[in-house]
């Protein structure tokens, strides 16, 4: 079919095709960069987050429970306890929209709150947490029965002695702890153990949007680019190669049917001006060919009537 086809319908199709498998193997590449980007942007302010709701545990712990502490025994105030704090703290930045999809997790295997309670997915981070002390950040993708999510975890870990007050046995927790919590869980931490990982997680639907959208972009932007880069490759073939082997041919045609007259023009060094030249000296060559037979077709004729 392609010897069929004129010079420059054979560029286009074979530069469409460079185009179409250049981006089906790129495309592959760039999506998985791109995903990786997209998971790295998201973890990035996932963990500034997390940084902000530890400062807000410091600030609880330092500032508000000493100023509280001694009304515990007549009333117990959950706005002393850190991680109710870091709790509240999240749910106003989710009522802004760019917070709308994330959520704050402090998951415990023993905690006071059973609204904190590791799942057995959470747990297995958590003790990968408590067996490597190195271990500072998880991040991944799991199911849940909403659909996946991406999530990212750092262990937390007991730093301040006004922690024990609460969770070290039940003989020493406020009293009205108790009564709301029961004496079962929450107790026998110790300090500088990693007790929780703090969680945050969003649909993993928002991180393949993301880089979906990305890749769009590029890849929109550089099918652009080829695409004018064909046009251009067409304009440039049709000018520098069509055009002068048409007036080659035109001129070839006219040689051929006796229009010595025309000549080839080289118009430029490169292979069409080769091809040209040789044209030119094939013409010469064909008009001194064209001489001779008339020299000796003229000589033959006199001879003969001279006899």
């Amino acid at each position: 079919m392609l010897k069929n086809l004129k010079l420059r319908q054979k560029f286009t199709i074979l530069l469409v095709v460079i185009l179409v498998v250049g981006l089906s193997f790129s495309g592959l590449a760039l999506s998985a960069l791109l995903r990786q980007n997209a998971e790295n942007e998201i973890a990035s302010r996932a963990l500034t987050l997390i940084d902000t709701m530890t400062s807000v545990r410091e600030y609880t712990l330092t500032q508000i429970y000493p100023e509280l502490a001694d009304k515990l025994e007549e009333k117990f105030l959950p706005q002393v306890v850190s991680a109710y704090s870091a709790r509240e703290i999240f749910e106003i930045f989710r009522k802004k929209p760019e917070y709308r999809d994330l959520f704050y997790k402090e998951a415990a295997t023993n905690p006071t709150n059973l609204r904190d309670k590791a799942d057995s997915f959470e747990t297995g981070i958590l003790e990968g947490f408590q067996k490597d002390k190195n271990l500072k950040e998880v991040r991944g993708f799991r199911s849940v029965p909403g659909g996946d999510i991406f999530y990212i975890a750092r262990p937390l870990t007991i730093s301040k002695e006004s922690c024990l007050t609460c969770h070290s046995t039940p003989e020493v927790a406020p009293k009205t702890m108790i009564e709301r919590f029961g004496a079962v869980n929450g107790f026998n931490w110790q300090l500088n153990q990693i007790v929780a990982a703090q969680f945050i997680s969003l649909p993993a639907s928002k991180v393949i949007e993301k880089a979906n959208q990305s890749s769009l972009k590029i890849i929109g932007l550089v099918s652009t680019v080829f695409i004018v880069v064909i046009l251009l490759v067409n304009v440039f073939l049709h000018r520098q190669v069509i055009i002068p082997l048409k007036r080659i041919t035109r001129v070839a045609e006219e040689v051929s049917t006796g229009h010595l007259e025309v000549d080839f023009d080289q118009i430029s060094n490169d292979e069409i001006g080769n091809l040209a030249k040789a044209f030119k000296r094939m013409k010469l060559s064909l008009e001194m060919a064209m001489k001779r037979i008339r020299r000796t077709h003229g000589g033959n004729t006199g001879g003969t009537a001279g006899n």
